[in-house]
């Protein structure tokens, strides 16, 4: 099976840096369409940030120009660069994969989420 693991979470002040990483195994990563999302308590997931097999890269308004989404093909790795965080930003962060073609929409493989909490 499609095996997504996050790490990087963790306690961050107000307008730090975190680097959170989602590494992937089992499947042909470079074919795939890799997303961040987070849930926060009490509120829905949420899409953060997406990034085509192409590189296409999508964010949530709520996150624009302060994190971004990037991949490394040869290492199976998906990264969400955070700057300038806010307490808004607490929430679980899961990795999700998922093939997407024109024809096929495979299903959402999610990694086990990690807790990104931004307090000072």
């Amino acid at each position: 099976q499609v095996q997504l693991v996050e790490s990087g979470g963790g306690l961050v002040q107000p307008g730090g840096s975190l680097r959170l990483s989602c590494a992937a195994s089992r499947l042909f990563f470079n074919i795939y369409t890799m997303a961040w999302h987070r849930q926060a308590p009490g509120k829905e997931r949420e899409l953060v940030a997406s990034i085509t097999n192409g590189g296409i890269t999508n964010y949530a308004d709520s996150v624009k120009g302060r994190f971004t989404i990037s991949r490394d093909n040869a290492q199976n790795t998906v990264y969400l660069q955070m700057n300038s965080v806010k307490p808004e930003d607490t929430a679980v962060y899961y990795c999700r994969a998922q093939v997407i073609r024109t024809d096929y929409s495979g299903p959402n493989y999610w990694g086990q989420g990690t807790q990104v909490t931004v307090s000072s």
